[in-house]
């Protein structure tokens, strides 16, 4: 590689990682990929270490902990959804205005979607916070396993204000196309979380040992910051936006154009969550070693999955802004590219499972001859078979729902889910009596239906015609 080449690619990195503005209705699409990519995957990649941090150090309280900890993301994946969805929504609202040089509704698109979550959370925060330990015996826990891991499920039910408005407000930075205080935010609070993390779950200092609350308590903290890092920057004006406080005001023109937007958004991404809660349980039923091993093997994979995601919500933000100046063969293309290089990287992190995946369970499981060593291994070897599929079809849902058209995702999602993946599962682990790996076999199975289907109906062109 010639130096001048070497200069121009390390030229467009940072210009990636320090948020330059750009405008991604002109020039290069792959230039336009890597802007906005190399921080959507940092900031996805951090949102997994919450996982992955967690999951290291609370294996240590053992098995229980480990199985309340799955359960309680598996239920908690709802409140994800919810903000997911409006983090879709104010994406693709907020890059249609940036598409069309509308600088000043972008903003006020951003401001309103704030308030719809903070709608939101106040509906969805007192009913698990109430409910913890009635949720966590309706997923089948053990009853001494609840009584250790209560106050986990409320802390994370009762933080839901900060899951949202993480979600939401980096949705808004990246349809102004700013991703990299998307990435930033995520960086600080993760950073927090992982220094937290071990002081308040085994203590240290005049800081006693809280246990698996403790856990709940960092990621919280985390976050916490990590919201008020990404407010500091909305209200100051960084980048392309700039929210006004005052008059902080609902108006119900643009809360009525994201609620059409977030409703079947939050209900696709609440289809495929519930989805993974029928399987936690499923698997929970034979015992908390297959659960926590299940559970062990999910936040391994989240680790490489939500890279894969940042990937493809660079498709999203791309998809908006040329809709939004008029330019839909550009906004096609760039989701063709975009998914050939996610299905390129899926397919060598399956290779990776395949040849190193021992090596990584046993990193996180010391007792290498335990249950649950064993039935985190063949998870972790099954449901990464379906890694390329995975990657495709995550690019093109995430494509719909920058243009708008979040309901085709959804039908999506509930056929794959609904009639295909929790129907093989059951029948696999109950009927054919083959217990956890049933389960285990249904996800890859569902995601190659999920990914054929979308691209079906990507070809058909409906999306270009949505109306933000």
């Amino acid at each position: 590689m010639s130096s001048n080449k070497f200069n121009r690619y390390l030229k467009v990195i940072v210009a990636s990682l320090k948020g330059e503005e750009h405008d991604f209705t002109q020039g290069s699409l792959r230039t336009a990929i890597v802007l906005l990519a190399i921080p959507m995957i940092l900031e996805m990649m951090m949102e997994s270490v919450f996982a992955v941090v967690d999951i290291f150090f609370v294996n240590k309280l053992g098995p229980e902990a480990t199985s309340i900890v799955g359960l309680t993301e598996s239920v908690i994946t709802i409140v994800y959804s919810i903000g997911i969805g409006l983090s879709a929504a104010a994406t693709a609202m907020v890059a249609r205005r940036i598409g069309e040089k509308n600088r000043r509704e972008a903003s006020e698109s951003g401001k309103q979607a704030i308030v719809l979550g903070l709608i939101v959370t106040v509906l969805i925060s007192i009913p698990g916070l109430v409910f913890a330990p009635n949720i966590l015996r309706l997923m089948g826990a053990e009853e001494h396993a609840i009584a250790m891991g209560a106050g986990y499920t409320q802390w994370m039910f009762g933080s839901s204000l900060v899951i949202i408005m993480l979600f939401l407000i980096n949705g808004i930075f990246r349809g102004a196309g700013n991703a990299a205080i998307a990435m930033q935010s995520l960086w600080l609070a993760n950073i927090i979380n992982i220094i937290l993390d071990p002081i308040f779950i085994f203590g240290w200092g005049p800081v006693p040992a809280m246990g698996l609350e403790g856990a709940a308590i960092a990621t919280v903290t985390g976050r916490g910051i990590g919201v008020l890092f990404q407010l500091y920057h909305l209200l100051r004006g960084s980048g392309m936006l700039r929210i006004e406080i005052r008059p902080f005001l609902p108006r119900w023109d643009i809360i009525r154009g994201l609620v059409k937007i977030a409703s079947p958004a939050a209900f696709q991404f609440m289809i495929a969550s519930a989805s993974w809660i029928v399987l936690a349980a499923l698997v929970a039923r034979y015992g908390s070693d297959a659960s926590a091993g299940y559970q062990t093997a999910i936040r391994i994979l989240l680790f490489f999955i939500l890279p894969a995601w940042g990937l493809s919500n660079a498709a999203a933000t791309l998809v908006g802004q040329n809709l939004g100046a008029g330019l839909p063969a550009r906004a096609e293309q760039s989701v063709v590219l975009t998914a050939t290089y996610n299905a390129v990287f899926m397919a060598s992190v399956t290779v990776f499972f395949l040849v190193f995946g021992k090596a990584v369970i046993q990193f996180f499981i010391e007792d290498h001859t335990s249950a649950q060593y064993t039935y985190a291994l063949e998870a972790i070897r099954i449901m990464s078979a379906g890694y390329i599929f995975y990657g495709i079809g995550m690019v093109v849902t995430q494509a719909f729902n920058g243009a708008g058209d979040t309901r085709t995702p959804t039908m999506i999602n509930f056929v794959g889910f609904w009639l295909f993946q929790i129907p093989i599962a059951l029948l696999m682990a109950l009927v054919l009596n083959w217990g956890p790996t049933g389960a285990f076999l249904a996800i890859p199975i569902a995601e190659m239906f999920i990914a054929i289907a979308g691209i079906i109906l990507f070809r058909s062109g409906r999306w270009k015609t949505i109306a933000v």
